[in-house]
């Protein structure tokens, strides 16, 4: 592949930008907004802004769609797992990865049962079920793993575990609308699967989720759930929560949901040619799809080894945002290591893939829309980078000293 900015001197020691206008994370998909107004001018019309018909044909075309009995959705992927895990009336510990968004262990937290933290595979970076099955104690009630980055779990592995303690299995499929382990897609393992439907997502409602689930009766207990525990005689069940999605984020979901495997074979294509253009730098590899799975790359992750590529992720995301790319270090710190969680972290044993790669991750630019010359940019950017070290190293060192002295 051919490198637009090759020879060029890195922005970070006084050279052009790669992206003089910036090169964002992330942008949601075009949309058909002809077909988003007509829906939305029906709603309005019609008065019925929640829990309308808008709603149910979402979550009967995602059922479809996932070969599921039921799509039950909510105001957002964080919302749904913690009604799956209050629906299903569980106590003490649930088994969760360190190396995921926040939110995964939040849904536990807010349950008021306590997470505990499972190291990940290096290969894949998802969680590990010898981790999970070593981190599961008489304690636990269930098991709470993420697809990283649209990446599948080792869904077989978790769910023998679950099956030997007796355990309950959720999916925080907040990255997987559309990723498949094996030919079979992602929703339909374990108990249930959640997905986001945020800005940032393949599948995008402006903001929202789904619940995923095969169950009958934890789908009826997730509606009711969703409206605060409430049938509709106000005599609630149980706690629930305000978690409706309304008609106008459903409007924008249903015309996301067209052409949605295209958006996903492009997004493959595009961390095919990242991974390309990049692996012959030395220090750089890539987390792993299994072979006959499919992600969806809502995320494209590189791994930096800092002694091999001359300097860490994070000073190699500083450089690039001198580029004007924008990039994240998903997901540094992990959940154990962040001030809300700190003290768990002692009694949930040693996590030392995941402190590893934590520390070495970095997620460069990858959406719809997105074009080649952009990513060829950015490859660009970052060999130049490469290039001229230890010259960046040293700025960078210069940099953080100015920070420090200024307290800035």
């Amino acid at each position: 592949m051919t490198m637009s900015v090759s020879g060029g001197r890195p922005a970070i020691l006084g050279g052009t930008p790669a992206f003089p206008d910036k090169l964002p994370l992330v942008r949601p998909h075009e949309t058909d907004v002809d077909a988003v107004l007509d829906d939305v001018r029906a709603a309005l019309d019609s008065g019925v802004l929640t829990n309308g018909p808008l709603v149910r044909r979402l979550e009967e075309e995602a059922a479809d769609r996932l070969g599921v009995a039921h799509c039950v959705a909510v105001a957002s992927c964080t919302s749904g797992l913690m009604l799956v895990l209050r629906a299903s009336g569980l106590s003490g510990d649930v088994v969760v990865p360190s190396f995921t968004f926040a939110a995964t262990a939040h849904a536990v937290a807010w349950n008021g049962l306590r997470p505990v933290f499972a190291d990940v595979d290096p290969a894949t970076l998802t969680v590990d079920p010898r981790s999970v099955r070593h981190a599961a104690g008489v304690l636990t009630g269930a098991i709470l793993a993420t697809h990283t980055y649209g990446t599948p779990c080792d869904v077989d592995g978790l769910q023998e575990v679950a099956d030997h303690w007796g355990l309950r299995l959720f999916f925080d499929a907040a990255h997987a609308f559309g990723s498949r382990r094996g030919g079979a897609p992602v929703g339909g393992f374990g108990d249930a699967e959640v997905f986001s439907l945020s800005p940032t997502k393949v599948l995008v409602a402006a903001e929202g989720g789904l619940i995923a689930t095969n169950d009958d009766e934890l789908a009826e207990r997730c509606r009711v759930g969703r409206d605060y525990g409430n049938p509709g005689d106000y005599d609630c069940r149980f706690v629930g929560l305000n978690a409706r999605m309304s008609e106008l984020h459903a409007a924008v979901a249903l015309a996301s949901l067209k052409e949605l495997e295209a958006r996903i074979d492009e997004r493959n294509e595009l961390a095919a040619s990242y991974r390309e253009a990049l692996s012959a730098l030395p220090g750089v590899s890539f987390p792993e799809v299994p072979e006959g799975d499919r992600s969806t790359f809502k995320d494209f992750t590189l791994l930096v080894e800092p002694d091999a590529f001359g300097i860490t992720a994070s000073a190699l995301g500083i450089a690039l945002t001198a580029e004007g790319v924008e990039t994240r270090r998903y997901y540094d710190p992990p959940v154990h290591a962040m001030q809300a969680y700190r003290g768990m972290a002692a009694a949930n044993g040693n996590l030392p893939v995941t402190e590893r790669v934590s520390a070495r991750v970095l997620t460069l630019p990858l959406w719809n829309g997105m074009t080649r010359d952009d990513l060829e940019r950015v490859a660009g950017a970052i060999e130049g980078i490469h290039r001229h070290l230890p010259a960046v190293a040293s700025t960078i060192v210069d940099l953080d000293a100015g920070r420090a002295a200024t307290g800035r």
